[in-house]
């Protein structure tokens, strides 16, 4: 079985920064693609970022530039760098991976609360 464990969430006020992990209990996530998404209340999930096993990354245009998604295959982690935080950030954020030829994520994280107050 699968785990993957977010960490990090928490308060923070308009403009801060959080650094989310995700540590995952795969025997190795070098072959993984590995993503972040959220969610509000009443909203679909929302991808955020993504990392390739070739360490490529893609964003969305709401975070470009803002949130940096990074991993450590050594220690089987996936990290969520957010800066300049904006109230609309608030959300639970959640990790996932898909194996190398899998089209839809199929392992996820049960989330972490990230509320940014104005």
């Amino acid at each position: 079985q699968v785990q993957l464990v977010e960490s990090g969430g928490g308060l923070v006020q308009a403009g801060g920064s959080l650094r989310l992990s995700c540590a995952a209990s795969l025997r190795t996530i070098r072959v993984f693609h590995l993503g972040w998404f959220r969610r509000t209340p009443g909203e679909e999930r929302d991808f955020l970022a993504t990392s390739s096993p070739s360490g490529a990354s893609t964003y969305a245009a709401s975070v470009k530039g803002r949130f940096t998604i990074s991993r450590d295959d050594t220690k089987n982690t996936v990290y969520l760098q957010m800066t300049s935080l904006k109230p609309e950030d608030t959300a639970v954020y959640y990790c996932a991976a898909r194996g190398l030829f899998n089209a839809d994520y199929n392992y996820w994280g049960q989330g972490t609360q990230v509320t940014v107050s104005s």
